[in-house]
């Protein structure tokens, strides 16, 4: 009874334990190990006992430990596989923990690539995983602690860490960086990267260095995809009205990112699709996860939301400053049109959606666009002038500390009488949207005026709008209305839409023409020579739209759009190239070296490339029935991805691939040729 006894107190300590234990500062001094997917380090943790407490803990997962020292005298301590207990009579006073570690991470930390092929990265990711996979610290989000990094690795990488680069040395093999950090943040944004960058650097207006980095293949693409980063820096210093509050700013691309992005404390990691050129720009900007993940520097690492009740004032507040960021780049009309996409959603998930934006357990879209919505309307209803005010005294009052929705409110209280709990009830507490709060707001814009005008038509047959829409065609109104005009009409006659699709072509604004793009699985005959238009849009998603389209409609053109085709690549996954080949190796006497094409599509299957261009490639060797053993390894492989919709995707692809009795053989016989993950994916699926 005794030891059940002690479980329960030791248990509830820890629960407790920032009450009792204030950790201040951290030294990692580690090696990583990328042959064998492992991490060694000595740690010394600064930390004072504000309470007498008889046991500490610090989250590790999966950890060997050696050598604890508390003050430099050997200490007990329990590794329950999960945390470092130290158990000891803690006292009153400041204190000294050193100790060594181990780790073979199983998520947190990724090893992509190789060192034998010259790409490796290794990156890593702690929200909802927790850094406790890969450095023994602090699963609390209530826990902040100032980190600080030495990492020591071949001086042919860069590596990366928050803080400012105090110190690198070199010898023959290795390189060791020291990060510094001046101010406290919680674990869950400590970060790594290590890979081949190069970096630019700018000041910022206040003059914060704002490091880019990038790959140097990449070095084309760097303007277009940091694109506004010095504008959007700026603007939200001055529109947040507190001062930026680390000593740099980095942004680094990663490949196989799990997110779009990641707002790690002063250093964002994001994902390598968004490494564009001009041309990718228009269809696949980094500028909103720019705004965004900038946002969170303020809100989530400055402040952080004492639990994920109050996660709004994380997601709601980098969402909504992202979007006024974006309304300095790109004007009124943007930001109301974004505005009013997200309450189209926001009103159709209401009706299932029964979790408010005070819960834990709300989704992404309540969080993020919700709880933007939010910040909206109180903008609007207490004025600029005192939101700014509020937002700034509630970030200089809580600054390097958690908070709760009451913290914000107080702050609110102090410069208005607005009505807090009818606010909070619908914005807050309830799923329904206020669609007619948020129309009203709306239509303060122009454009927006004419958009909800064109909604209210959307049951109305096309004989009662065409006029109107016409009109709206021939005017220079916000793109978005002529969208949705083109939406409206999709499904209607070919003679009844003609004029309005002419109309929209003419246009030439890249958007309008790809919704074009988009309005047909057919495509009329007297309608191909202005539909082979788009082939020469400056958007490679218009052009992926359109070849596919009118190869498949026209098959006495296929070889025409082919040769004209033959050179595009597209995005950096190769969206281009990988349709151009899926379509030539299906087209009769095209191509004389089938061998050859198959080969490289089979190529773009493989763990070389990036997950979209994996999955690209292996949905059209499998749709066009291009499949042989290498491709079945390569959609294997896919079910051990980390990220989950790859995952996903391959372990589907092979169910339906097993219905058929031959591909169940080819599978069954492949088995001898796969690594052990590869081979428990596999044997589970053939037994379903």
């Amino acid at each position: 009874m005794k030891y059940f006894f002690f479980l329960f107190i030791t248990s509830f300590v820890f629960a407790q334990q920032s009450k009792f234990v204030d950790f201040k500062s951290v030294l990692g001094k580690i090696n990583i190990n990328p042959l064998s997917k492992t991490v060694v380090g000595d740690v010394q943790y600064d930390f004072e006992v504000l309470k007498s407490i008889d046991t500490i803990k610090i989250d590790a997962q999966n950890m060997i430990f050696s050598n604890l020292k508390l003050n430099g005298k050997t200490i007990n301590f329990i590794n329950t596989q999960k945390d470092l207990q130290i158990i000891f009579p803690f006292k009153k006073g400041k204190n000294t923990l050193t100790f060594q570690y181990s780790a073979t991470p199983k998520q947190t930390m990724y090893f992509i690539g190789s060192l034998e092929k010259n790409n490796l990265q290794i990156w890593t990711q702690g929200q909802g995983k927790y850094t406790s996979h890969w450095f023994p610290s602090f699963d609390d989000v209530n826990e902040k602690v100032t980190f600080n990094l030495t990492i020591s690795f071949d001086k042919e990488y860069e590596v990366i860490s928050n803080g400012a680069l105090d110190s690198k040395l070199e010898t023959d093999r290795l390189s060791v960086w020291s990060y510094r950090m001046k101010k406290p943040m919680s674990s869950y944004l400590l970060m790594l990267a290590i890979g081949k960058y190069a970096k630019q650097t700018q000041l910022s207006t206040s003059g914060i260095p704002l490091e880019m980095y990038y790959q140097p293949e990449d070095k084309s693409r760097f303007e277009p995809t940091y694109r506004y980063s010095k504008i959007m820096f700026d603007f939200l210093e001055k529109e947040i009205g507190v001062k930026y509050p680390w000593e740099t700013y980095k942004q680094i691309p990663v490949r196989d990112f799990l997110y779009a992005g990641m707002e790690n404390t002063a250093a964002t990691v994001f994902s390598s699709r968004y490494m564009i050129d001009s041309i990718g720009f228009e269809d696949r900007s980094y500028t909103n996860v720019n705004a965004h993940e900038l946002a969170h520097q303020w809100f989530g690492n400055l402040i952080t939301a004492i639990s994920g009740k109050h996660h709004w004032l994380q997601e709601g507040f980098a969402t909504y400053y992202a979007l006024l960021a974006e309304k300095e780049v790109y004007g009124d009309d943007y930001f109301y049109s974004k505005l009013y996409e997200s309450a189209q959603q926001l009103k159709f998930a209401s009706r299932t959606d029964t979790i408010p934006v005070l819960n834990a357990k709300a989704s992404s879209l309540t969080f993020y666009q919700k709880g933007a919505w939010a910040l909206f309307v109180l903008q609007e209803s207490i004025g600029e002038k005192k939101f700014k005010k509020v937002v700034y005294s509630y970030l200089k009052k809580n600054a390097f500390k958690s908070v709760d929705t009451q913290d914000f409110f107080a702050e609110i209280s102090k410069v208005s009488s607005f009505d807090l709990n009818s606010y909070s009830k619908v914005w807050l507490e309830t799923t329904e949207f206020d669609t007619s709060k948020a129309n009203d707001l709306l239509k303060k814009n122009n454009s927006m005026k004419v958009f909800l005008k064109v909604d209210q038509l959307r049951n109305k047959p096309i004989s009662d709008k065409k006029d109107f829409f016409v009109e709206i065609m021939h005017t220079d109104v916000y793109f978005t209305v002529k969208e949705a005009i083109l939406n409206q009409v999709k499904n209607e006659k070919w003679e009844d839409k003609k004029q309005l699709l002419l109309l929209a072509l003419h246009t030439n604004n890249l958007q309008i023409r790809q919704a074009v793009a988009s309005n047909f699985s057919k495509i009329p005959a007297d309608f191909r020579i202005q539909y082979e238009t788009l082939l020469d849009d400056k958007s490679y998603q218009t052009q992926e739209i359109a070849l596919f389209n009118l190869w498949n409609n026209f098959p006495e053109h296929r070889v025409e759009y082919l040769e004209k085709s033959k050179t595009w690549i597209g995005f950096n996954d190769y969206n281009l190239r990988n349709l151009w080949l899926s379509l030539a190796l299906n087209t009769p006497n095209f191509i004389q070296n089938r061998v050859q094409y198959i080969n490289e599509l089979i190529e773009y299957s493989s763990g070389d490339f990036e997950v979209s261009t994996r999955q690209n490639a292996l949905q059209n060797l499998i749709s066009f029935r291009l499949i042989d053993d290498l491709v079945l390894k390569n959609l294997v492989n896919a079910t051990t991805s980390h990220i989950w919709q790859f995952s996903k995707f391959g372990r589907d692809n092979i169910r339906n691939l097993l219905k058929n009795d031959k591909m169940r053989l080819s599978f069954e016989n492949i088995i001898v040729d796969l690594n052990e993950k590869e081979k428990f994916q596999l044997n589970r699926l053939l037994k379903e």
